[in-house]
C-alpha cells in the first residue's frame, strides 16, 4: 500500500490517480487500433474518450460513491471532500452508466452506429479496469476478507485490516479482467452482430465481479443485504442487461459504417 507516488513541489502525486490515467490511456491507444475495422477512424474514438468518456465516466463513478458511503464519509464534512477523487472513491458500475450515457449522446451527436461503436469500445473497458484496480491495490481500498492462503497481502497496521493477512481482492480483480479484454479481443474479430462484444462485456464482467465480491472484506453490515454487497445486485441487473442485449440484438441487420 502505497498511495502517494511522488510530490511536484506543493502537488502531491497519487497512485489512484496514476492508475486512472494509464487506464484511460490504455483504452484510447486499444480502441483506436480497433475501430478501423468497425470502419470509425480513430479520430472519432479519440475525441469520445476526451471529454465525453472521461467526464462520464469519473462523474458516474463519483456520485454514485457518494450516494453509497454518504454517511460514513461525507455527511458533516467540507463539501470539498465531494472532489477529492485522488484518494480514491470511485465507484465502477456508476462509472460504467456515466459512461453508457456519454457514449449514446457522442453516437447521436456524431450520428455513428451505436453498437458498433460499444462493440469498439467494449475489450477496451476491460483492460482500463485493470490498471483501476491496480491504483486501488495502491490506496488500500476494495480489499478483502482476511484468510490464510499463501498468497494474502497485508496491509500496514494502521490500515482497516489491521495488519492481518486478506484476499489480494485488487489483484483477482485485476487478472479477471485482463482475461476478460484478451477474451473480448479475441471474440472481436469473429463477431456476428453489431453489439455483440458489449454484450459479452456486461455478462462476463457482471460474472467476475460477482466472483470477486464474496472475497470482499470493506463492506460492513450496513451494505451488506442477506450477504449481497450494493455490486451483487448491480451485477445482477447488469447481467440481466446483457442477456436482453443479446438476444434483442442478434437478430437485427448490421448497421452502416459510417462515412469517412
Amino acid at each position: 500500500m502505497h498511495p502517494i507516488a511522488f510530490n511536484l513541489g506543493p502537488i502531491t502525486v497519487h497512485w489512484f490517480g496514476i492508475c486512472i490515467a494509464l487506464a484511460f490511456l490504455a483504452g484510447l491507444w486499444t480502441a483506436t487500433r480497433r475501430a478501423p475495422r468497425a470502419g470509425i477512424s480513430g479520430e472519432l474514438i479519440a475525441d469520445l474518450v476526451v471529454p465525453w468518456l472521461l467526464l462520464g465516466g469519473v462523474l458516474g463513478a463519483r456520485l454514485l460513491y457518494i450516494a453509497t458511503y454518504w454517511r460514513e464519509s461525507f455527511a458533516g464534512q467540507p463539501w470539498t471532500e465531494v472532489f477529492m477523487i485522488q484518494r480514491g472513491g470511485l465507484v465502477y458500475y456508476g462509472g460504467l452508466i456515466g459512461s453508457s450515457i456519454a457514449v449514446i449522446l457522442f453516437a447521436r451527436f456524431k450520428k455513428l452506429p451505436l453498437w458498433k461503436l460499444a462493440d469498439v469500445l467494449a475489450p477496451s473497458i476491460a483492460l482500463g479496469s485493470m490498471f483501476g484496480r491496480l491504483g486501488c491495490l495502491m490506496n488500500g481500498c476494495c480489499y478483502g476478507r482476511s484468510c490464510e492462503l499463501p498468497w494474502a497481502i497485508r496491509f500496514p497496521e494502521s490500515h482497516s485490516t489491521q495488519g492481518l493477512p486478506v484476499h489480494p481482492t485488487q489483484l483477482y480483480d485485476a487478472l479477471l479482467n485482463l482475461a476478460l479484454y484478451l477474451g473480448l479481443a479475441w471474440l472481436y474479430r469473429r463477431r456476428k452482430f453489431d453489439g455483440q462484444i458489449f454484450a459479452m462485456y456486461l455478462l462476463c464482467y457482471a460474472v467476475t465481479r460477482s466472483m470477486v465480491e464474496t472475497f470482499r472484506g470493506d463492506y460492513n453490515d450496513a451494505h451488506q443485504h442477506h450477504g449481497f454487497t450494493p455490486a451483487h445486485l448491480l451485477s445482477l441487473g447488469i447481467f440481466v442487461a446483457g442477456v436482453v442485449l443479446f438476444f434483442i440484438l442478434r437478430g437485427r441487420k448490421p448497421s452502416a459504417a459510417p462515412a469517412k
